[in-house]
């Protein structure tokens, strides 16, 4: 694993040098600046993942240095704060401004050392609570006991010893990013970032800057890249990946390193990408619309995840675990299914795979009643999706006469419009319900033109 990157700030060479010899024979990879001005170039050389500050320095105060480094109010990191002239008023405004400790001169060296790694330990317990509120599925473990679970299982845990990029692809739904998020889980990377990116919920002209960063004047917004160094970056839709963007991460692969937009220096990362698709990437080379080179790259080892009718068998273990995922966690009322509603289920077809049913357990827990789930109820769920499928079957003929990116922008429409008719007009249950984050929600809603207010009405 990539020893984790401290840069110390201070404007007194002993300390400087001292704090950098203890931080290194404790494993860490350290950079040293004098001033503010070093400091920034050193965070624009390579993103810290922590900073030790001292507060008074000649050129620039500290105070100054973390208000310029806050992003929408939130450090890209987190901040030590070091002073031996610090008031009361100073550390009020340090934690203020998002930095999580602060520390008095002279360092005690087995206090500082403490406080770094309580540091890095929250930043971590905090990435991953966002990372879980975010996530559709939030299964830690695919479920299921059937003989196709457990070779898959098998394949993702062989595959996670090697650090080599993954393709993970089948049918949407069938959860490839649990998939994703289990090697990572099984690799040696593990203690480092999971970071994930879903480039269809991107536009085009913005899916370089998330993915790469950018850099406006002092202003840095460290992108998924550099936010997924020492760990893994999945990126979902890969498939929607203009070719501009597959260029640049392709260099990624074979440099180690890449330039921020704006930026002229590069920068070094070490981390495995873990790609998804639901599409044949093989015809997208084919149709000249993704890099053949990229996608040999990916399909060095690549994991294909069945549709759920092919392990109908696992069914009941998935019911089992949703419900408890709900009554657990959204607080909804327990129920059982009866054993003809399990067959039923088992011998369903599920279009949707593990979304549909996990969507299916969800409307169950909060529109039914009664202890147990009887047969009849899921005749009527399962029929009331009828039309739905239908309209994802049935594409409008007038559909093949467009150009993909039109044809997929019709049917985006027609699915939104209906969720959100689904969930009453609440974008919130919109984002849950279809795997989106909120404010690439918004933004596609206004892109294809739809007033969410309207499906409140």
């Amino acid at each position: 694993m990539r020893a984790r990157h401290i840069l110390v700030v201070d404007d007194e060479p002993d300390i400087r040098e001292l704090v950098r010899e203890i931080l290194e024979d404790e494993g860490y990879t350290v950079s040293t600046a004098e001033s503010g001005e070093t400091a920034r170039k050193a965070r624009r050389t390579r993103r810290p993942d922590l900073i030790l500050l001292d507060i008074w320095m000649e050129d620039i105060d500290g105070i100054s240095l973390l208000r310029e480094w806050s992003e929408g109010g939130e450090l890209p990191c987190p901040v030590v704060m070091m002073s031996g002239h610090g008031t009361v008023e100073t550390a009020v405004e340090a934690t203020r401004l998002g930095a999580y400790d602060f520390i008095e001169k002279p360092i005690s060296l087995a206090k500082l050392l403490l406080t770094i790694e309580r540091a890095f330990e929250s930043d971590k317990l905090q990435r991953e609570n966002v990372g879980l509120r975010q996530q559709v599925r939030p299964v830690l473990e695919p479920v299921g006991r059937s003989p196709v679970m457990e070779q898959l299982r098998e394949q993702a845990r062989k595959i996670a010893q090697h650090g080599s990029w993954v393709l993970v692809y089948g049918e949407p739904g069938t959860g490839k990013g649990t998939f994703a998020r289990y090697i990572h889980e099984q690799s040696t990377r593990r203690e480092g970032p999971f970071v994930e990116i879903a480039v269809g919920s991107i536009s085009e002209e913005n899916s370089a800057a998330e993915l790469f960063g950018h850099e406006d004047g002092e202003k840095i917004h460290y992108g998924r890249l550099e936010q997924a160094n020492g760990g893994t970056l999945c990126i979902s839709d890969i498939a929607d990946m203009d070719m501009q963007t597959q260029t640049r991460l392709l260099s990624v692969f074979q440099k180690n390193s890449f330039a921020r937009l704006g930026g002229d220096e590069d920068v070094e990362v070490d981390l495995r990408v873990i790609a998804t698709t639901q599409r044949n990437l093989e015809e997208e080379v084919a149709a000249g619309r993704f890099r053949d080179d990229l996608f040999y790259h990916l399909n060095v080892v690549p994991l294909h995840i069945p549709a759920l009718r092919e392990h109908a068998d696992d069914v009941h273990d998935l019911l089992n675990y949703y419900i408890d995922y709900f009554v657990n966690n959204e607080q909804l009322t327990y129920r059982h299914f009866s054993v003809a509603a399990q067959n039923r289920l088992r011998t369903y077809e599920w279009p949707g795979n593990v979304r549909e049913l996990k969507n299916l357990v969800q409307r169950l827990l909060i529109l039914g009643s009664g202890d147990e789930i009887q047969l009849d109820e899921i005749d009527r769920s399962i029929s009331s999706l009828a039309p739905l499928a239908g309209e994802q079957a049935a594409v409008p003929v007038s559909s093949y006469d467009l150009p993909l990116r039109e044809a997929r922008e019709q049917f985006e429409r027609s699915y939104l419009e209906y969720q959100l008719g689904e969930v009453g007009g609440s974008v919130g249950k919109l984002a849950k319900r279809v795997g989106m984050e909120r404010t690439h929600l918004y933004r596609k809603l206004r892109s294809l033109g739809i007033d969410h207010k309207k499906g409140a009405e």
